[in-house]
């Protein structure tokens, strides 16, 4: 294969771009079970995690696996045999939560999903008053759907639940907002949080974790569902094999313990704030191009957006995958196409993890370069409105 000079762009929501200094921490021989440093590795991407979930008094249990291994150990360890859960509709990451948890032998309430638009906490909350007998164990709510871009307001979804009297635990999916969006455990009265390493953790994919607080670890612990891999409390060990249930993925571990350490450095707050100012640019790009009529936002609620991913729409007859195909192939720029129901009918840009405004002013402009080869019509200003809201801060 020849080699292309430079670097290929890459702006999926996950994988994202791993910083040199992961890469490097994972570039080490692995150390025997016993040894103290990684037990310290450990210890210290566990206290990491409480930091950013912001969660003082929560256990951290981690699993060699990726998001969809996270939802399964929340699933074995809450839900019990004749319980159910609630699933407010976000699109396809919502749905595919429900139906894995169906593949599981639970019982799932779905509320009504309207594409483009977040979820409405009224619909969660009629939902648990209907439930009469208690059987809803918790609503597991996606923060941010990766496919739709639709972030959900968490504060209103805890409101919900306490309006309805309900006792079910909030349990929230954060694989793609944690180290992007605000987000704050205890302050939102969530009591278990769902992520992965691979996206605003800035590290390749292979890990999954959950937060849990001590409410959902008494509920956890009252279930009788058999579980083995996935158990929370077979996991409550100091020893670093009985911790991962079998071999820790160590070099994977070592990087992340790096990716952590970059974000306390640059500081939460202003990961946050450099998270909101980039999706900013894009969705003023994307608000120029999509004046000529081929292309728009998914999202329709702008407060929705995300500050992570934005699906692009584009019109009946506009190929999503061609023009991808030639902004990764021939401008170095690798974006995502649709998921679910937007399969075939979006394209969508990742703008979270290690990324600053020149990448996305790169991505942008090679995004304008592959729909102008395609014939896709776009308002011709989009990467200088970009720049113009960079240069505002």
């Amino acid at each position: 294969m020849t080699r292309i000079p430079g670097i290929r762009f890459l702006h999926s929501p996950g994988p994202t771009h791993v910083p040199p200094e992961v890469l490097n921490a994972m570039h080490r021989q692995p150390l025997d079970h016993g040894d103290p440093r990684l037990g310290e590795t450990i210890e210290a991407i566990e206290t990491g995690l409480r930091r950013l979930v912001q969660a003082k008094d929560c256990e951290i249990f981690m699993f060699a696996s990726n998001g969809h291994g996270a939802w399964e150990t929340t699933v074995e360890n809450l839900v019990g045999p004749g319980q159910a859960v609630l699933i407010p509709g976000t699109g396809h990451f919502s749905e595919s939560w429900a139906v894995q948890t169906e593949g599981l032998g639970r019982r799932v309430v779905r509320t009504p999903f309207r594409e483009g638009y977040p979820v409405d906490p009224n619909d969660v909350e009629a939902a648990l008053r209907a439930d009469t007998k208690r059987e809803i164990v918790a609503v597991f709510a996606v923060h941010t759907d990766t496919a739709s871009s639709t972030t959900n307001d968490l504060a209103a979804l805890r409101a919900a639940i306490d309006a309805a009297g309900h006792p079910a635990l909030f349990v929230v999916d954060v694989v793609a907002s944690l180290a992007a969006a605000p987000f704050a455990m205890d302050a939102l009265g969530i009591d278990v949080a769902v992520g992965a390493c691979q996206k605003g953790l800035m590290s390749p994919p292979g890990l999954g974790f959950v937060a849990i607080n001590r409410r959902a670890a008494e509920v956890a612990a009252r279930n009788s569902a058999p579980r083995f891999y996935w158990d929370w409390k077979r996991r409550q060990a100091a020893y670093s094999y009985n911790k991962f249930c079998g071999t820790p993925p160590q070099n994977l571990l070592f990087g992340i313990e790096a990716a952590l350490g970059l974000l306390f450095q640059e500081g939460l707050d202003r990961v946050i704030a450099r998270h909101a100012l980039l999706s900013r640019a894009v969705h003023a790009a994307i608000e120029c191009w999509s004046r000529e009529g081929a292309v728009a936002f998914h999202c329709r609620i702008p407060a929705a957006r995300s500050v992570s991913v934005t699906t692009v729409e584009v019109r009946s007859g506009i190929d999503p995958e061609a023009m991808r195909i030639v902004a990764r192939e021939r401008f170095q720029v690798a974006i995502a196409g649709g998921l679910g129901p937007q399969t075939g009918r979006a394209f969508r840009i990742g703008h979270l993890g290690d990324l600053n405004p020149a990448m996305i002013l790169g991505c942008l402009a090679g995004i304008e370069a592959a729909m102008t080869v395609q014939g896709i019509p776009f308002g011709r200003d989009g990467v200088q409105k970009a720049v113009e809201c960079l240069a505002r801060g």
